[in-house]
């Protein structure tokens, strides 16, 4: 489809001027990675979509309710990171497909914190930036905060034709977007600066535009981790001004304390 109707299009319009000059070829075409279409767009960025802001509760429910006090925390140890996909431990064992893995596969860790809404009721349709805005403490005066939206499919999905083997969609967690974000860099990439320990820091970042339709009857997740060994390296969280300097003793075990919100423009 995407060579057919999109790419021959445009080469042969733009390229070659051999179609009609009546022919429209779109600002964008966009592929909605829930709904598995294709939709074209005559303006991009679109305007007049409706802002939604997701709160992360700390009895682990993710909804648009702003939250009541309270936090939750993990102890992230350097020496045990999460792997960025299940059974993945070393840099000779990396997939190309981990953004199609169950994410399941860390919803067990003590060190991995996951949000869900409750079963939607109708169609939610993600298009645009997607922000994060996290308020945390640490122990350490360093931090890196890996943060996942996820589509949790119900119980009762069945597979489709083109499901790969070994993959069951039932109660399967898709990993839509994902970013990480290294807190020394909160408020610059040149000037990288530590944080003080046990203080409440603001940490905002972008996670990559989306165009995803969360259907009815699933949910939407969030998952906030420290580390994606060894898609990221691993952070000392002690405060080194240079990453590839860093020493054995400065890797050190930090307590970190958060709540936080996931805005949708």
């Amino acid at each position: 489809m995407f060579q057919q109707n999109i790419e021959l299009v445009f080469y042969k319009k733009h390229l070659k001027n051999s179609i009609d000059k009546s022919t429209v070829v779109p600002k964008a075409y966009l592929f909605d990675t829930g709904k598995k279409e294709w939709t074209s767009f005559s303006k991009y960025p679109i305007k007049g979509g409706t802002g939604l802001d997701l709160y992360l509760h700390a009895d682990k429910k993710l909804s648009s309710d702003p939250p009541k006090k309270g936090f939750l925390e993990y102890l992230s140890d350097p020496k045990n990171p999460v792997p960025y996909a299940e059974g993945v431990f070393e840099t000779l064992d990396f997939l190309p497909d981990y953004m199609s893995d169950d994410q399941r596969f860390v919803t067990h860790r003590k060190d991995v914190l996951t949000f869900q809404t409750e079963e939607l009721k109708n169609d939610i349709t993600f298009i645009g930036e997607i922000k994060v805005s996290l308020k945390f403490s640490t122990s350490g005066t360093d931090a890196d905060f890996f943060v996942k939206l996820i589509d949790g499919y119900p119980q009762n999905e069945p597979n489709s034709p083109y499901t790969p083997v070994g993959i069951k969609l039932a109660g399967y967690h898709q990993m839509v977007r994902s970013e990480i974000m290294r807190a020394k860099f909160r408020n610059s990439f040149s000037s990288p600066e530590p944080i003080v320990p046990n203080l409440k820091t603001n940490l905002d970042f972008r996670l990559q535009d989306v165009y995803h339709t969360f259907k009815k009857g699933h949910r939407i997740i969030i998952q906030v981790q420290s580390s994606a060994f060894p898609l990221f390296d691993i952070n000392p969280q002690k405060f080194v001004n240079n990453i590839y300097k860093a020493k054995e003793s400065d890797f050190q075990k930090a307590t970190i304390k958060y709540s936080a919100k996931v805005k949708y423009p």
